[in-house]
């Protein structure tokens, strides 16, 4: 008999992993709030394009797509930008809602059934082994539960103290984020993806991104904001960037996603959370499609694997290991400046890039890391020598990424609920203290 596998939620990456686990056999079913045709917000994302590969499913056709631009930085003054240097870019734009289509195809042919217009409650536990979903439709029970809720997650909020995993986001770890795509009042712009830090001096990033048949604004903040508002914040963007229009095509909604690091305790006895509700979008930016996809690939191979077939915490632990190692701890890197950025005024963030302190090199997401511990960044913080306060923010974004390498190196190979949870509330402690 196959084991019953619930999806709670219609992530991406669960959506992904849900997929890979019915090609082998397994009995799978997404449960999911809202109709199919409300799936994925209406708008396009960035993402690195190898996800696909990973999952085993083929590139879509190039007219689905449109090739990713590089990034330039904008800082509060705009007197000094950085801009990306060319270079090979796996990174594209695609529609959310044609991702979700060409994603549930895949699901569906695998064999995956999905349950829309189904909201979840809680999650149901014997004992602190989670057993299956409470919805509005009655109890569900399966042998392994993926989380992919989202950023609040229902499930992850309801389990067990003992189990360890954060219920919910912490101040300062989620943006509230108005995104719509207007038509384009200009052609031609030097810099197709610019990126604001502290915009108009609200603390947050906002972008303007130029495509071929629209413009695109971004406006991300830690504070909750209208969409009036929001209007109101975009007559900035405007002024600094004739391409972007008035006339709203779509979008123009306000959502909410996690700009913090991963985390800490991903997995407990028949549960394992992904995605969103695994905070596995890049502080900062806030994208997480690829990351999601490819944490998928490593749950679905665990998962597999688990010849006891328990999936218990001790067997699952490998998935957070895995994904740690192969990509978590260069998202941490993100959130240990994620954590400083609300310390910062917008005049120190001006002199970090007038003064050359950040550069290109510093700011290579595609890269995955944001900044680095070497004895050239430590030289360069001698240059701040003159505003105290801007060397002591750089001194502890130093020393929290020696807290962070040593975070890495500690990590437990094999569950014991109380070695993990001691090196979790370490880890969380990077980013808090």
């Amino acid at each position: 008999m196959s084991k019953k596998i619930i999806v709670a939620g219609g992530g991406h990456g669960g959506i992904a992993a849900g997929m890979l686990l019915a090609k082998e056999g397994f009995d799978v079913t997404v449960y999911e709030k809202n109709k199919r045709d409300s799936m994925g917000y209406d708008w396009m994302d960035a993402f690195d394009a190898t996800a696909f590969e990973d999952i085993g499913i083929p590139m879509p056709s190039e007219e689905n797509y449109e090739p990713g631009a590089n990034i330039t930085f904008v800082p509060p003054s705009e007197n000094t930008v950085i801009s990306m240097p060319e270079g090979e870019n796996t990174s594209i734009n695609m529609e959310r809602k044609f991702l979700y289509n060409y994603l549930i195809g895949f699901a569906e042919e695998a064999g995956v059934k999905f349950e829309y217009e189904t909201e979840i409650k809680a999650p149901l536990l014997a004992g602190d082994r989670v057993v299956g979903i409470e919805t509005e439709k009655g109890k569900i029970y399966g042998d392994l539960i993926i989380d992919a809720c989202g950023c609040e997650s229902v499930i992850r909020a309801s389990l067990p103290e003992i189990c360890g995993v954060q219920k919910t986001t912490a101040p300062n770890e989620k943006f509230y984020v108005y995104r719509a795509l207007y038509d384009k009042a200009s052609e031609d712009v030097k810099n197709k993806y610019k990126v604001y830090l502290i915009p108009n001096g609200r603390m947050g990033i906002g972008w303007v991104i130029s495509d071929k048949s629209h413009s695109d604004l971004l406006i991300g903040e830690f504070e909750p904001f209208s969409e009036e508002e929001a209007e109101e914040r975009a007559a900035f963007f405007r002024e600094h960037n004739p391409v972007l229009g008035k006339s709203l095509l779509r979008g123009g909604k306000i959502v909410e996603i996690p700009v913090r690091h991963p985390l800490s305790l991903m997995v407990a006895d028949g549960y394992a959370a992904i995605g969103d509700s695994a905070f596995m979008t890049v502080p900062l930016i806030g994208s997480g499609i690829s990351n999601a996809l490819k944490a998928a690939a490593i749950l679905a191979d665990v998962v597999i694997s688990d010849e006891s077939r328990t999936y218990s915490a001790e067997i699952l632990w490998d998935y957070q290991k895995r994904y740690y190692k192969n990509i978590g701890f260069s998202m941490a890197k993100f959130g240990v400046i994620r954590a400083i950025l609300p310390s910062l005024t917008g005049e120190q963030i001006d002199y970090l890039f007038d003064s050359k302190i950040l550069t290109s090199d510093e700011m290579n997401i595609s890269g995955g890391s944001l900044i680095t511990v070497e004895p050239a960044l430590i030289k360069k913080a001698v240059a701040l020598i003159k505003d105290k306060g801007l060397r002591n923010v750089l001194l502890k974004v130093i020393g929290d990424m020696g807290r962070l390498t040593a975070s890495s190196a500690s990590m437990p190979n094999y569950y014991s609920r109380f070695k993990v949870q001691q090196w979790a509330e370490k880890y969380d402690s990077i980013f808090s203290d």
